[in-house]
């Protein structure tokens, strides 16, 4: 069984402004000068989670953050990941622009209409992406575009001759 988890021991000046914090409007400031404070008093990551009703892993975070940046634990900072980019990024919009022009029969598929799993397919086939995206990932860099995915698949024309006059509504 592992040793109990407890905060060092706190300053006067951090023990006040933990104090200080139980007052605050934001709720995960608060959360966290009780923990730290309950943690403080000796009392373990499951009895303080027991206490204000959350779960021990948060306490235990508290805690970690607390030794790791001190009073600055106490904002919460950005729940987005760091390296949030897409793979399909600006330099390639062009290209997979292109690629939705053309037919997916050019690329070896037995479709004459794009799907965002086979346009995923291609762009890893290609070598735009380092691993086959999701067709959710492919939405969204076409939407990134500035256009819909609706309006992508009109853009496929067949290669028949006749396939503008086919289209046309009302000729037979």
């Amino acid at each position: 069984m592992q040793a109990p988890l407890f905060v060092r021991p706190l300053t006067d000046q951090e023990r006040q402004r933990l104090r200080a914090g139980l007052r605050s409007p934001n709720a995960f400031t608060l959360r966290r000068c009780q923990a730290l404070l309950a943690s403080a008093d000796r009392q373990t990551t499951t009895a303080i989670a027991r206490l204000f009703g959350c779960a021990a892993a948060s306490v235990r975070n508290a805690i970690h953050a607390f030794e790791a940046d001190g009073l600055a634990c106490l904002t919460a900072r950005s729940s987005r990941p760091k390296s949030a980019r897409p793979f399909l990024d600006e330099a390639r919009a062009g290209d997979l622009r292109g690629l939705l022009h053309q037919s997916p029969r050019s690329f070896g598929a037995g479709h004459s209409t794009w799907t965002l799993p086979l346009a995923a397919e291609a762009c890893h086939a290609r070598g735009w992406t380092p691993r086959r995206l999701s067709g959710e990932a492919v939405r969204l860099a076409i939407k990134r575009l500035g256009i819909s995915w609706r309006r992508a698949k009109a853009w496929i024309t067949s290669p028949d001759p006749a396939y503008a006059r086919k289209k046309s509504p009302g000729t037979a």
